[in-house]
């Protein structure tokens, strides 16, 4: 149905040598395709996903994405809005772990809702959760963000959420716990994120890893204040993270599962490439990224996307599974969350092209 009105540098030289930097132009995907290969990714999810109850980060990245699909082309599924109420708006609860960022995953899907299509949704489970965490934090706790995919899970929620309730403490503690994770993960050298501490001197760089780093930049540098003390830092990472990624983006338009090492798990994978076109794409559409550098770099990649990893079902494929480094993804292989991130690279790039729903 259709909604009206919705609206080590060694490293690096060698995977340019591999090539990388070498290129030949690539065509831009017609611009009408856009809408109709992102409705096709979602309604397959939709009625051949697995496991598609529960409030937990995979079908919360999934159904940003399918928000995402509704305010870029005015058509909707029906299925986010009736899931976060099935799921009564809260989040995941663990007393082992009261603050997994996991856990907090599907707080931005329901702040979606809230902001762009129901304000009558109770945010309580959402701010409790901050709220309590704030205080943890505030106590001398500042070291949940101990993995880079928690980037994504949690910060667009504290952002998002201080604005609401306009609550400074919040984004003070996404600060505290950013710069605790910065420091102890983000690579300066490479302008890349190692997936935790055991990967720390090892050179492996997983790409969904450091998608999920841009992915989190990008959501909170969308909603923070331009006059906000914090947002240099975070745009400076971003733009680092950019240049890296313009620099080893693959002759085919993926990104290497190990992004530095292009001998290891050579094959596609589309959850990283998605969450990257994500990225660059927004920063293209926003002018924080300079569309001559950075454009063909989005458009190759959603190339790829469209016509390797999208099926002609409308599956999308070579997403790798859940894991924590990098892996092998047949183009069998899928999942809520690079489904999600399929959708999130689509907005961008129909923006790109023109061809959101106004």
């Amino acid at each position: 149905m259709r909604f009206p009105g919705i609206r080590g540098f060694g490293v690096l030289a060698a995977t340019a040598l591999a090539g990388s930097l070498f290129t030949a132009p690539v065509a831009t995907a017609a611009t009408c395709t856009i809408s109709d290969e992102m409705v096709s990714a979602g309604n397959y999810w939709v009625t051949n996903g697995t496991n598609l109850d529960a409030p937990d980060w995979q079908n919360a990245t999934f159904h940003v994405g399918n928000l995402a699909l509704v305010r870029t082309t005015g058509q909707s599924n029906h299925k986010t809005y009736p899931w976060a109420k099935a799921n009564s708006y809260l989040l995941p609860d663990d007393p082992k772990r009261p603050f997994f960022p996991d856990n907090q995953a599907a707080g931005e899907a329901y702040l979606d809702l809230y902001t762009y299509f129901h304000p009558e949704i109770p945010l309580d489970s959402i701010r409790n959760r901050i709220k309590a965490e704030v205080a943890s934090v505030q106590a001398g706790h500042r070291d949940y963000w101990n993995y880079v995919d928690a980037l994504n899970m949690a910060m667009p929620s504290f952002a998002r959420m201080s604005l609401i309730d306009q609550d400074p403490s919040y984004l003070d503690t996404m600060q505290t716990l950013f710069s605790t994770a910065e420091h102890k993960l983000f690579n300066e050298f490479t302008g890349l994120w190692y997936r935790d501490a055991r990967f720390k001197g090892s050179g492996v760089f997983w790409s969904r890893g450091n998608g999920w780093a841009l992915a989190a930049l990008t959501k909170v540098l969308q909603v923070l204040p331009t006059d906000d003390p914090r947002r240099p830092e975070y745009l400076r990472v971003f733009k680092k993270m950019a240049a890296t990624l313009a620099l080893v983006q693959r002759r085919d338009g993926f990104w290497n599962s190990d992004l530095l090492n292009p001998w290891d798990h050579g094959g596609p994978e589309s959850s990283g490439t998605a969450f990257f076109a994500f990225g660059l794409g927004w920063g293209v559409n926003a002018g924080i990224l300079d569309a001559a550098r950075f454009r063909p770099v989005v458009d190759k990649a959603w190339t790829a996307l469209s016509t390797k990893a999208l099926q002609p079902d409308g599956l999308v494929g070579y997403v790798q599974p859940v894991g924590d480094r990098p892996a092998t993804a047949k183009a069998t292989d899928t999942a809520a969350y690079g489904v999600g991130a399929f959708l999130l690279a689509g907005q961008q790039v129909a923006k790109l092209q023109g061809c959101s729903a106004p």
